[in-house]
């Protein structure tokens, strides 16, 4: 049996760290960490600023290994992400299996909240499918969506409202839209929409040194929202962004 821990790290800011987190931080005996390529290097560097901030003392190894590229599938993007996560299944089986020892704990830090937008614990079901016995720990993070509404100082409920989050992707077919937070929005489907009762409360690079906001009309801002997006993803090779759209009452 081994022992894994899943470990929300927040959206940037290592202030976010929970008691818990820390504790289990403290646990770990081996870390895994995906590599994403020079463009994404700062992802890497920010989980081993998190690690020197709560672990000064060492005592861990750190697994450093290149990710699976996610490529166009057949399929479609569905078909793409499982070929990707199957990818993923046979790397982690291996290095479960490899760096994990007899009375050892592995991790695994996650960008915000491990069971929101983040499919480690799904590959991990395919891990266990590959015969690799595993206990699992599942520490909550500060999530993005979180983030972005505590930095524009906006409640994400409005009262007798639902909310919504979906991926960009699905934003055209969402129809009427009153309450929506938009995460993996790559295409920037916000601009293809011209409702003037709209308003946008949108965040990059949440709690890192980096962070840039803006809110107002969506009509407004939009053009603004784009400029600033491109500018940023190319001086930084990567961006990651998350938007609340919301109808004015």
């Amino acid at each position: 049996m081994k022992d894994l821990l899943l470990i929300g790290i927040g959206s940037g800011d290592p202030r976010q760290i929970t008691y818990e987190a820390v504790e289990a931080l403290g646990q770990a005996s081996v870390f895994f960490v995906l590599d994403k390529g020079s463009d994404k290097d700062e992802l890497v560097q920010l989980r081993k600023a998190i690690l020197q901030r709560y672990r000064p003392e060492g005592g861990y190894r750190l697994v450093q290994v290149a990710d699976p590229v996610r490529e166009a599938h057949a399929d479609g993007y569905l078909g793409a992400v499982q070929h990707w996560h199957r990818q993923r299944a046979v790397l982690y089986a291996q290095l479960i299996n490899q760096e994990v020892g007899a009375g050892e704990v592995g991790a695994f830090l996650l960008w915000g909240e491990p069971t929101l937008y983040d499919s480690t614990l799904r590959i991990l079901d395919l891990v266990r499918e590959r015969g690799v016995a595993l206990r699992l720990r599942v520490i909550p993070g500060i999530s993005s969506v979180q983030a972005l509404a505590a930095r524009h100082q906006v409640p994400l409920n409005r009262i007798g409202e639902p909310l919504t989050v979906l991926p960009g992707r699905c934003l055209a077919t969402q129809g009427r839209i009153d309450n929506v937070v938009v995460m993996l929005d790559g295409q920037c489907a916000f601009a293809q929409l011209d409702d003037p009762a709209l308003m946008i409360y949108w965040g990059a690079y949440l709690g890192t040194e980096d962070e840039v906001l803006i809110a107002g009309p969506l009509p407004a801002v939009k053009a603004q929202i784009l400029e600033v997006r491109e500018r940023e993803r190319a001086r930084k090779g990567w961006i990651m962004d998350t938007y609340l759209l919301r109808r004015a009452l």
